[in-house]
């Protein structure tokens, strides 16, 4: 395995008989995602360290913020709308490992990105990810306080690390529909 630098850009060249592939790990918008994965994994970590250790949420809920926003503890044991939640430890490594694998996809992606939106998307993504990852290793479950609802109707309860998830999601949705406008 060879390590090349080339264009300002780190790559690691790995050689075989059936030919090249090339892993870029940094490129000229990295440090734009890696800014953003920080700030979105940082926000949503103190947020959580805030809620739970200083605000006391488990003492508290719910607090009512707006006629449709609640501040509640919900711990998610599984992904969205708590599918999986009932696989147990197993899972919950599953999805972590997940996260990790997917987060170092995008981090490539970001690597090879050459319009800032999509870095700036994909460090979102990696950001909320890593958070929630973080959460299942350390709680086994990961924590969501935001409980929107409308009379009877509940909408699920969610984290900040699953608002930049859904922000870089629909950034992403964003260029790829304004590139085919361009088309």
């Amino acid at each position: 395995m060879a390590q090349a630098h080339r264009a300002g850009v780190n790559t690691v060249d790995i050689s075989s008989k059936s030919g090249r592939a090339v892993f870029i790990f940094w490129g000229p918008l990295s440090l734009l995602g890696l800014v953003l994965a920080a700030l979105a994994f940082g926000l949503d970590q103190t947020f959580k360290w805030w809620m739970l250790s200083v605000f006391d949420i488990a003492g508290r809920e719910p607090v009512r913020v707006l006629p449709v926003l609640d501040l509640i503890l919900a711990w998610n044991r599984g992904i969205s709308y708590g599918w999986l939640s009932s696989h147990g430890r197993a899972a919950q490594w599953l999805l972590t490992a997940a996260s990790v694998g997917v987060s170092a996809a995008l981090w490539i992606w970001i690597a090879r990105a050459r319009q800032p939106l999509t870095a700036a998307a994909l460090g979102l993504i990696i950001g909320g990810a890593l958070a929630n990852a973080l959460d299942r290793m350390v709680y086994g479950a990961v924590a969501d306080f935001f409980h929107f609802h409308w009379g009877e109707f509940s909408w699920y309860v969610f984290n900040i690390a699953d608002i930049a998830i859904v922000a870089g999601v629909l950034a992403l949705l964003y260029e790829s529909a304004a590139q085919r406008r361009e088309a």
